[in-house]
């Protein structure tokens, strides 16, 4: 749960990094990247699949019609035992995890005009809390003066944090220190805010 504070305090941290810096900074935070619905539900399906074995192990006797009934039984219980997040991320390979939230974040560098501001200095911050995902993107102009391993010590601390279940916490120290390296590589040459300072919240997939 994102407290009312937490808004007004990034959102004052960005407008303070954006006043050092002539790049545009947007920080956009998803529950989650996916529902992945489908993997719980298939994990409940291979298991049910096993339930006559375990019958025939424990030494019960059954037709094939209770057998069934034990079978859609297990599957309908372990559905919906694996729609609980904890289980359900943990069930969810990273791969799939990490293809996932990498591609929301594109999407949202798009959906939120990163790739539309003047000289291309758009930045974006995103983080998927269930997939404890962040990543940075930077556009050309920034890409082209700051290289990938300056934001990966910061993409590595603040997943630590998300980690640690302290999201908000993790958010301001990210925007505090991007707005630093941005402000000594772009310093401010005029005042401009052309995108929104507030944090996107997307909906719970």
């Amino acid at each position: 749960m994102i407290s009312k504070q937490f808004f007004h305090t990034l959102n004052t941290r960005v407008r303070k990094a954006e006043q050092a810096t002539d790049a545009e900074l947007v920080t956009v935070l998803a529950p989650a990247s996916d529902g992945y619905r489908f993997i719980p539900t298939l994990w409940a399906a291979l298991l049910a699949m096993l339930t006559p074995l375990l019958v025939h192990e424990l030494g019960f006797w059954m037709d094939w019609h209770e057998i069934l009934m034990v079978q859609w039984a297990v599957w309908l219980l372990l559905t919906l035992l694996f729609q609980w997040t904890p289980i359900k991320m943990w069930l969810v390979p990273a791969s799939v995890k990490h293809h996932r939230a990498s591609l929301m974040a594109r999407l949202q560098f798009i959906e939120q005009g990163l790739h539309r501001t003047r000289d291309r200095l758009g930045v974006l911050i995103f983080v998927s809390v269930a997939e404890h995902y962040v990543e940075i993107l930077a556009d050309d102009g920034v890409a082209q003066h700051i290289e990938d391993h300056v934001w990966q010590e910061l993409i590595d601390d603040f997943v630590e944090q998300v980690r640690r279940g302290k999201v908000e916490e993790g958010f301001v120290e990210c925007v505090q220190r991007t707005g630093e390296i941005l402000a000594d590589v772009f310093p401010p040459t005029h005042e401009r805010n052309e995108l929104s300072d507030d944090l996107v919240v997307l909906d719970q997939p």
